[in-house]
């Protein structure tokens, strides 16, 4: 009997679940097992009933959702009518990527574990539990866990006699290879697929838009620690569409510096053209990368040369290394034992690709250009709040960007990748494009002309009320509260004047939390407790919607404990009463979040 295929099939919001996934992928072929890895949303999810093993990689995001990549998945294998024999004829194992800190902890793998064996499924092993906040990542748990995978999926389904399982240090063969061309071809131009002005379908990630971005203005003091941006993009004609709590992804590039740099220490000639062929039948080649391609697109639009490496990376480096020293780092970088060595090199500091690649030059002077698209992932597209609403800005989108940098023990300060190439992006300087598509978010508003809506958005989080206030103004309705956060009036009070003309029309009432204007600290929790009666009423009497959005630290906790403390103090609800109420309202939506880390 010949093995059969296995299939991995991951769930990925930030490539996590991808990683892990490809790596499973890596060791089947090891073992000498045919496999297949893709993304949920991207396999014809009818033809499961014929599967016969599958292994599933998901994350869980923000409040117990699925990621976007399989949400379409979700929907179909939670279907009443499926018959619970659907898939009496697989063995399966679930693998779950979540935080321990978050009251949803990999809600998605535990509930997709428990519906397979109600379809029927046979599971190999318990669900795998990976969790970020253990010190040494989701590999303290998934490592064991594979282990143990391979012994079950092995002992089912032996490798062929006389085919030995291909040892650790020997590299498996490349995705694709590079024909490189001696010149420039007659026809075709290197470029974007993109989608244009009057297509009849919307952008998405595999054909963006290319928007000319219309202004990039600071809008944080001049003597302000940090910088934000309002960046204002033109969308006429893109067919892009979008109404309040809807996101927009922007495909960020490289530095022209960092992939000067990436061409010297690999030796690559940026110039040098070629064409990119899948070694296997069943792999395409990367819709992102025109055909032929030169080394500078792919090092500046599509190799993320600025992540910080995972563990994936330092293995596959090791076995390409010929430099007896580097190679002997590499390998214990890449085991079990040296996971501690390798986060206190990469992973506290926050050491990039590049950095890696520059402290190892022998090993990386000799990595053969076919392995690039296997060592370096993909530059992920970056998801920002929608800040402007269509009913008043016609044909306009903005966004409110936060530029991230931080120092860590490295010289070189640490820089978000999108965020700063969108602040050196200059249109007073000449036309400048953004690639971008827009995708429903997690906020929601509601219809009724009459509920009103209490908006709680500390920092940059302010920027999907700002769309549902112009939104919901434009439209009259006026129950609109907001509770806004920032350390100085004077300094990072986004949209201050607008707020306050609103509040003069009588549309908006404002309650701003000012930090560090006084000698205790004020939050936007603070200001909730204050103002309880009024929460109260809102949320029990006139039946309000409660929205959060910010950062994920610790913020949503403190509004949480408030809100309790409210429901007791107000509604006179005992602890566990008041818990249900917060749990209701999650239940009905009318309770929503959008955070990030």
């Amino acid at each position: 009997m010949p093995s059969p295929q296995l299939l991995v099939l991951f769930g990925s919001q930030t490539g996590t679940a991808q990683d892990v996934s490809e790596r499973l992928g890596r060791e089947a072929r090891r073992r000498r097992l045919g496999c297949r890895v893709q993304a949920l949303d991207s396999y014809p999810v009818v033809n499961l009933i014929n599967e016969p093993l599958v292994i599933f990689v998901c994350a869980t995001t923000g409040q117990g959702d699925p990621p976007d990549n399989m949400k379409n998945f979700w929907g179909f294998i939670f279907r009443k009518n499926l018959p619970s024999t659907a898939l009496c004829q697989m063995d399966f194992a679930v693998l779950g990527l979540g935080d321990s800190s978050y009251a949803k902890f990999n809600f998605v793998a535990k509930k997709l574990h428990r519906r397979l064996l109600q379809l029927g499924g046979s599971a190999l092993l318990p669900v795998c539990l990976g969790d970020d906040q253990h010190e040494l990542g989701p590999d303290a748990a998934v490592d064991p866990w594979l282990r143990d995978l391979w012994d079950r999926v092995l002992g089912l389904y032996p490798p062929p006699p006389g085919l030995a399982e291909i040892p650790p240090g020997v590299p498996l063969p490349s995705k694709f290879t590079l024909l490189f061309l001696q010149e420039a071809p007659s026809t075709g131009s290197e470029g974007q697929r993109v989608a244009h002005p009057g297509s009849q379908e919307p952008p998405s990630e595999s054909k963006p838009f290319l928007a000319p971005m219309i202004s990039n203005q600071r809008v944080t003091g001049p003597s302000h620690f940090q910088d934000v941006r309002l960046i204002e993009f033109d969308i006429l004609g893109s067919g892009i569409s979008f109404a309040a709590g809807d996101v927009v992804l922007i495909q960020p590039s490289n530095s022209a510096a960092h992939v000067q740099r990436f061409c010297q220490v690999l030796g690559l000639d940026p110039d040098q053209l070629f064409m990119l062929q899948p070694r296997e039948p069943d792999v395409s080649s990367p819709t992102r990368l025109p055909q032929p391609c030169s080394m500078r697109h792919l090092v500046s639009h599509y190799l993320d040369i600025a992540s910080v490496p995972r563990r994936s990376f330092f293995e596959l480096l090791a076995c390409l290394s010929l430099h007896e020293l580097e190679r002997e780092k590499l390998l214990e970088f890449s085991s079990a034992q040296g996971q501690e060595e390798l986060f206190e090199y990469c992973n506290r500091p926050r050491r990039t690709i590049l950095e890696v690649l520059c402290d190892f030059p022998h090993t990386a002077a000799a990595i053969p250009p076919d392995y690039l698209l296997d060592l370096i992932p993909a530059i992920r597209p970056r998801a920002f709040s929608i800040a402007s609403s269509l009913l008043i800005h016609p044909s306009r989108l903005q966004i409110l960007v936060a530029v991230v940098q931080f120092q860590t023990r490295l010289k070189e300060p640490r820089r978000g990748l999108c965020s700063s190439w969108l602040a050196s992006l200059d249109p007073g300087q000449g036309p400048v494009r953004v690639p971008l598509w827009v995708r429903p978010g997690s906020l929601a508003f509601p219809e009724t002309p009459d509920t009103p809506v209490i908006m709680v958005g500390p920092g940059t989080g302010v920027a999907p009320f700002r769309a549902a206030i112009q939104e919901r103004v434009a439209q009259g309705q006026t129950g609109n509260f907001l509770f806004f956060g920032c350390r100085w009036r004077d300094q990072d009070f986004y949209w201050e004047s607008e707020w306050q003309e609103l509040e003069k029309r009588e549309c908006l009432t404002l309650i701003p939390a000012f930090s560090r204007e006084q000698e205790q600290k004020v939050y936007v929790q603070h200001r909730l407790r204050e103002l309880g009666s009024l929460v109260w009423e809102l949320l029990d009497h006139q039946g309000a919607y409660f929205y959060l959005a910010g950062n994920a630290k610790s913020m949503p906790a403190d509004v949480s404990e408030a809100l309790m403390s409210i429901f007791q103090e107000e509604g006179g609800l005992c602890s566990p009463d008041a818990a249900a109420y917060l749990a209701r309202l999650q239940q009905t939506r009318r309770f929503q979040t959008e955070t990030w880390a």
